[in-house]
C-alpha cells in the first residue's frame, strides 16, 4: 500500500548539514506514521526519529536529539530528515520507514511495515 523513495544522501564534512527526503506513495499518507532509522557498518540498526500520523508528534533517538529534525509535507507526500552539526559517528545507511496507519511516534522497528532502499550518508572528519 505504501512505497518509499529516498534521496539526499551523500558526502559532507563534520559540522555540516544534509536534508534527506522520503517520497511516499499510497493512500492515507497524511495519517501514516513515518520514521527514520540508520545502520552503520558493524552496528545494530538504530532509531533516528519518527513523526506520528494524525497528531504530528515527534520522537528522536538520544544520539541525534537536538541536531536532527523530522518533518512532513503532506501536500507533497514527503517526509524529511534535516541533519545538522553532523559528526563522523553519523555515518551510516539511512532508511525511511512507514506504517500503513496512524500511530504514535514509535522507536520500534516492529511498528513499521514499509521500508525504503536506504541512502548512504558519509561524514568526514
Amino acid at each position: 500500500q505504501v512505497q518509499l523513495v529516498e534521496s539526499g544522501g551523500g558526502l559532507v564534512q563534520a559540522g555540516g548539514s544534509l536534508r534527506l527526503s522520503c517520497a511516499a506513495s499510497g493512500r492515507t499518507f497524511s495519517g501514516n506514521l513515518m520514521g527514520w532509522f540508520r545502520q552503520a557498518p558493524g552496528k545494530q540498526r538504530e532509531f533516528v526519529g519518527a513523526i506520528s500520523g494524525s497528531s504530528g508528534s515527534t520522537n528522536y533517538g538520544d544520539s541525534v536529539k537536538g541536531r536532527f529534525t523530522i518533518s512532513r509535507d503532506n501536500a507533497k507526500n514527503t517526509v524529511y530528515l534535516q541533519m545538522n552539526s553532523l559528526k563522523p559517528e553519523d555515518t551510516a545507511v539511512y532508511y525511511c520507514a512507514a506504517r500503513s496507519t496512524s500511530y504514535v511516534a514509535s522507536k520500534s522497528e516492529n511498528a513499521y511495515s514499509y521500508w525504503g532502499q536506504g541512502t548512504q550518508v558519509t561524514v568526514s572528519s
